[in-house]
């Protein structure tokens, strides 16, 4: 700092003004002390600030997966809302387990965050724990927990698929098959099977018809190959759930590899609105949680929580989107 001062021509003091954004600077001097900065390849270490203020300007974000389409436009929400603030996220991905969650959590915390975003409503003892003690917002996202540890924003994941199911039996599909991942590891795609067993038996349908696909995330390959086996188990099925769009577009591609005619002779559903859905042939039926919202209306809730509005834990219900196109004869 002392060299930028030198530099600019300016206190020492003048140049710790600018980088804490202090309104007693002149704009001249304040960019004269950029223009140095800039010069020298100066960056501003916040760490000793944070200590002073007691903020770190950051909130810590878990998400199970780091290439999911979904999960990167909540992201994306949370970001753009959070931006004008001068918040910035720090992330970190549990991939689907609950236990590297809680360490996660542990990590994150201890960087004293101004608040905290976890996908989905399920964690260990210790994780809940650590986070109802950390005296900052906390949401929970991407689910409707029975127990929310604070602030939530979410959807019921079974009965976004129930309704999925309605609309096969709609359109007089009776023999249904679902197509998930290992429902151990993926309490939202083990809500989706729960939501898709709950809607066929409201239906007096049997719902026997489950295939696990592997280890969640579940691929295009892995769709397919579990499209393979249903065939091969259960051939008079006459139509599919996916656990997402991208399972399900590996269903649909078993099915052309094998002439099997989509939806003529079996219908075939995703989840997730992922930008393949609507343009792969025929273009797939699936059900949008809205990702982008649930980013955008978290960070709301967390700039009102901070701001000192938001008193009471508030829960902000999304209501996914029925998308019926050509995969299940719309």
């Amino acid at each position: 700092m002392i060299d930028i001062a030198r530099l600019a021509g300016v206190s020492p003091m003048t140049v710790s003004r600018t980088f804490k954004a202090d309104g007693s600077v002149s704009e001249a001097a304040r960019a004269a002390v950029l223009r140095a900065a800039d010069e020298l390849g100066y960056v501003f270490d916040s760490t000793a600030s944070a200590l002073r203020s007691q903020r770190s300007d950051f909130v810590a974000v878990t998400i199970p997966s780091i290439n999911n389409a979904n999960f990167a436009d909540t992201v994306r929400g949370l970001s753009d809302g959070l931006r004008a603030r001068g918040l910035q996220i720090l992330l970190g991905y549990t991939d689907y387990d609950v236990a590297n969650e809680e360490q996660l959590i542990a990590q994150l915390l201890r960087r004293r965050p101004e608040a905290m975003v976890v996908t989905g409503g399920t964690h260990t003892d210790r994780a809940r724990a650590l986070l109802e003690k950390a005296a900052i917002p906390v949401v929970e996202i991407w689910d409707l927990p029975a127990r929310p540890i604070g602030h939530v924003v979410g959807f019921s994941n079974a009965a976004a698929v129930g309704g999925l199911v309605d609309h096969l039996v709609a359109q007089g599909r009776s023999r249904i098959a679902f197509i998930g991942g290992d429902a151990a590891r993926d309490t939202r795609g083990l809500d989706r099977r729960r939501g898709f067993v709950a809607a066929m038996q409201r239906h007096g349908l049997e719902a026997t018809r489950l295939v696990d696909a592997g280890t969640p995330p579940i691929s295009m390959a892995e769709g397919a190959a579990a499209m393979a086996e249903l065939l091969l188990r259960m051939p008079d099925t006459d139509a599919v759930v996916c656990v997402s769009d991208l399972s399900a577009f590996g269903a649909l591609t078993e099915c052309q590899r094998r002439g099997i005619a989509v939806p003529d002779r079996v219908a075939i559903a995703g989840f997730g609105e992922y930008e393949i859905a609507p343009i792969c042939v025929p273009a797939l039926t699936t059900v949008n949680p809205f990702p982008l919202r649930i980013g955008l209306e978290a960070a709301t809730l967390i700039l009102q929580a901070l701001d000192g509005t938001l008193t009471e834990p508030a829960t902000v219900a999304i209501t996914p989107g029925l998308l019926p196109r050509a995969s299940t004869g719309a």
